[in-house]
């Protein structure tokens, strides 16, 4: 049995008449782009090769701006700037952190964008990672330690002159947030160029506007849990009807590592400096903008099932909350996404 998530608002703008899929497709940000779009024969429309290659330069830019992969990016530099140096940003980085800090705010910091020197510890950073020879998880004092330096090292970020102060020490990660933001640049960037009917995916996160050329919307499959038993006892599947809409899943199961018997997600909560152990295996936000879904879904699965089921209903979010039960899995949908569903 499959259920379908259908969106509350329809756009009246139909496929146009004769129109074909192109598909386009690269690599970005450790992992791969793809883009399926309409093209009609309408004279003036930029021909592949000019797609290809201003898709590209929009999650280049995000690339430039904000990798904490790259030391010469925006991010890289602010990151080993001098205690107490005010740095202009550039107006995506501005934008991408400003939106980070206020869903940190939002979440009483169970997200946070200025948490990368744990996420470094726990090797999940671009050097000293979990997975090359010779790591060893951080001991608790080294956890404690951290965490009372960043007490005092407070992001100082002043948005209407997009500048931000470095306190000193404070690594800056928007990896929770800037892939959903590609996405984000790529759908603008196709309705700057006037295509309009598009589904748009970065590293398994989407967003798609219009419909096929045969009138059905861009159908999507909510993620499930890679890597869980055959024997694994699911929920039905969910089909969602990507109509000017994105989505983003967040997962223990995507990256993490085990010592002993203890398993360790790469999804550290800010507040204890400790991966989470919240027994969520995922989280799947629907929203209208992909940052934000991926932002959120992050968000909700630090601070699990109860805490972060009332923040998606205070917050209006659309959220199916998948959680660990014996030998299946238990699912919780917030009342948005109850209301998706077409029963």
């Amino acid at each position: 049995m499959r259920r379908v998530l259908l969106p509350q608002h329809i756009s009246d703008q139909v496929a146009p008449p004769g129109a074909a899929i192109r598909d386009l497709r690269g690599l970005s940000m450790g992992t791969s782009w793809s883009v399926r779009l309409l093209e009609s024969a309408m004279p003036g429309r930029a021909g592949s090769a000019d797609l290809q290659q201003g898709l590209q330069q929009q999650l280049d830019l995000v690339v430039a701006q904000m990798s904490h992969w790259d030391e010469d990016s925006d991010l890289g530099r602010f990151n080993r700037a001098e205690p107490g140096s005010w740095h202009s940003l550039p107006a995506a980085f501005c934008e991408v952190l400003g939106f980070a800090m206020h869903v940190s705010q939002a979440s009483g910091g169970a997200y946070d964008p200025c948490a990368g020197t744990l996420v470094n510890l726990w090797g999940f950073g671009p050097r000293n990672r979990y997975d090359e020879p010779g790591f060893l998880p951080p001991k608790d004092d080294t956890v404690a330690l951290l965490l009372a330096q960043r007490q005092r090292r407070r992001l100082e970020l002043d948005l209407p002159a997009r500048r931000a102060r470095q306190p000193g020490g404070l690594q800056l990660d928007l990896s929770a947030v800037a892939k959903g933001y590609g996405v984000d640049r790529l759908a603008r960037y196709l309705d700057s160029q006037g295509i309009h009917h598009y589904l748009v995916e970065v590293g398994g996160e989407l967003r798609g506007a219009g419909s096929k050329p045969d009138g059905q919307p861009w159908w999507v499959m909510l993620e499930q849990v890679d890597g869980a038993a055959d024997n694994a006892q699911y929920p039905p599947e969910m089909l969602l009807a990507l109509h000017g809409l994105s989505v983003a899943t967040s997962g223990d199961y995507r990256r993490f590592f085990e010592d002993g018997t203890v398993r360790f997600s790469h999804t550290i909560d800010p507040r204890s400096g400790m991966p989470i152990a919240n027994q969520l295996a995922s989280v799947t936000v629907v929203h209208a903008e992909c940052m934000a879904a991926d932002a959120w879904s992050t968000a909700l699965t630090v601070l699990g099932p109860e805490a972060g089921m009332a923040l998606a209903e205070e917050q209006g979010l659309a959220a199916r909350f998948l959680q660990r039960d014996g030998d299946g899995y238990h699912e919780t949908l917030s009342s948005h996404m109850l209301a998706m569903l077409d029963e």
